[in-house]
């Protein structure tokens, strides 16, 4: 069965977590969050007010997500989507669940007015890179930094 890819609703928000805790500590290998931080982002983006998520659904499980988060670009001088994150769970890799989570990202940009989609990835995550590029974006010319 083909996943389902849709917007996050409340009822997600245990298994939604759930993958967003893999993701952050397992495959980034960041600290663990705290529970409330973790309740405030998802509860932030339910409201779809500077962000929302995108899921993909298998038969009641949730396989994957995609967190879009609105902004704006000064060099564009328009709102653009910063797309943050795209994680799909171990077991549905290579399926058209990255895919699916992918093309809901970008057509909710273009049909709500943002001017652009950004996004980026690890260096060393070559297949990620692959994949977006398949998806048809290109490498920019700027670095990232933080702090």
């Amino acid at each position: 069965m083909e996943a389902i890819i849709r917007m996050s609703k409340k009822a997600d928000a245990p298994q939604l977590k759930a993958l967003m805790l893999e993701y952050i500590v397992d495959f980034y290998k960041s600290p663990k969050p705290a529970d409330q931080k973790l309740d405030d982002l998802v509860a932030v983006l339910l409201e779809r007010e500077k962000g929302l998520q995108f899921v993909a659904e298998q038969d009641g499980v949730l396989k994957g997500f995609a967190t879009l988060y609105f902004t704006y670009s000064t060099t564009r001088a328009d709102k653009i989507t910063v797309m943050n994150d795209l994680y799909v769970a171990e077991d549905s890799r290579g399926t058209n669940v990255a895919t699916g989570l992918f093309q809901a990202c970008k057509k909710y940009t273009g049909e709500n007015g943002y001017a652009a989609m950004l996004w980026e990835t690890a260096q060393d995550n070559h297949r990620a890179q692959r994949f977006y590029e398949k998806m048809g974006g290109h490498k920019g010319d700027f670095l990232t930094y933080s702090i």
